[in-house]
């Protein structure tokens, strides 16, 4: 199986079960409208499938650096579908929790394997990653069109669909991958900077901050949420493409400074401009956090050489994760005064990304390898 197969079928598969991360913030308006829950409670089913994902996945990460476990891949994607297509059936909020938290755990265990065997697949590729990332990316955008579609919460089982042709479409790539001999299959080497990983890790985490929080609540803050949604997402897809375009030619680490730079301006915008203009500055706003996104992927990678795995589980999966943590904070303070309050500090996560990309270098460039230009898709 060629490359450019292998990362497209990775690629879809990585978009099915990112249908179900973007399924929980799609679902919160027929949760407020069906069951009535307050942002406060809305913000709490963001909070479950974040808090078990945010634990699980450098626990995975950390399985992975040990043992191959690529049948994780379509048996996580299952799962992931499953949690979300029972949500909507019981109208407990316990159960409710539960079975968002359960689909949280499986898109856990996805992503840090996914990442070491699209790492793989991709044979040191910084576009080919950044086409995987982009799969995610068009899953999130799907999330709020499919949600919209089903239109109600007793119809959440229609749900489970994405995930059953996203483990179909896995397996044949596994089974190439495992025909490969490890000659074949470029990894990362050197030794571990830890410190600069670090940093790396406190900008993804205000990153996810900002996305997970506007995520949540655009829905209700725009006036045509759907849409609002829809952009926020697929503009992420434009942002993974043009990432992984712009590091070939300038470096991640400078392409990302420049990304979070502008950002900053753009969701200013999603918070204060009036009108039609909102969904210009939420496209803008998808695109700056989304070129950065599978460049930090690979720059963990990079900084932690030894281990893949973790990186991978750290930087896709706890640090996204951790912007769920402050969701029912967002909600809370806007109960108490207004949405467009409680969205106007996510204006400062963009910048203070920045200032931790300010203390990092590229590995690429640091040891005179910056990739050559390739011409798209990779």
């Amino acid at each position: 199986m060629s490359r450019r197969t292998s990362i497209a079928l990775l690629s879809a598969g990585h978009a099915c079960v990112d249908v179900y991360q973007g399924s929980v913030a799609a679902l919160v308006p027929l949760f407020v409208a069906e069951r009535a829950y307050t942002y406060a409670a809305v913000s709490g089913i963001v909070l479950a499938a974040s808090v078990l994902s945010s634990v699980a996945q450098p626990l995975f990460g950390w399985i992975a650096d040990r043992w191959a476990m690529s049948w994780l891949l379509p048996v996580s994607t299952l799962l992931g579908g499953a949690g979300i297509a029972v949500s909507g059936l019981s109208g407990s909020y316990a159960l409710t929790l539960l079975f968002v938290a359960v689909s949280g755990v499986g898109v856990a265990a996805y992503h840090p394997e996914s990442a070491r065997v699209a790492r793989r697949a991709s044979e040191g590729s910084h576009t080919a990653m950044a086409w995987f990332s982009t799969g995610g990316n068009i899953g999130f955008a799907l999330a709020p069109l499919l949600v919209a579609a089903v239109g109600s919460l007793a119809w959440t089982p229609l749900l489970l669909v994405p995930a059953l042709a996203g483990a179909a479409m896995t397996l044949p790539v596994l089974r190439a991958l495992a025909r490969r001999t490890t000659t074949q299959i470029a990894t990362p080497t050197g030794a571990d900077d830890t410190r600069s990983f670090v940093r790396l890790a406190f900008a993804v985490v205000f990153r996810s901050i900002v996305f997970v929080g506007l995520s949540t609540f655009i829905s209700l803050y725009a006036n045509n949420g759907t849409l609002a949604l829809f952009v926020l997402y697929l503009g992420g897809a434009v942002g993974s493409v043009l990432g992984g375009w712009a590091a070939a030619r300038w470096g991640r680490v400078t392409v990302s400074r420049w990304s979070y730079a502008l950002t900053v301006i753009a969701v200013a915008g999603v918070v204060w401009a009036p009108g039609p203009a909102l969904y210009l500055f939420v496209a803008l706003t998808s695109i700056g956090l989304y070129v950065p996104f599978s460049l930090q992927v690979t720059l963990g990678q990079d900084y932690l050489p030894t281990r893949v795995g973790t990186a991978s589980g750290i930087t896709l999966g706890l640090t996204v994760s951790i912007g769920g943590l402050v969701s029912p904070l967002i909600g809370r303070l806007a109960d108490v005064t207004s949405l467009r309050t409680a969205l106007t500090p996510l204006i400062l996560m963009p910048l203070l990304s920045w200032l931790m990309f300010m203390t990092l270098r590229d590995p690429d460039i640091s040891r005179g390898s910056r990739p050559p230009a390739r011409r798209l898709p990779w």
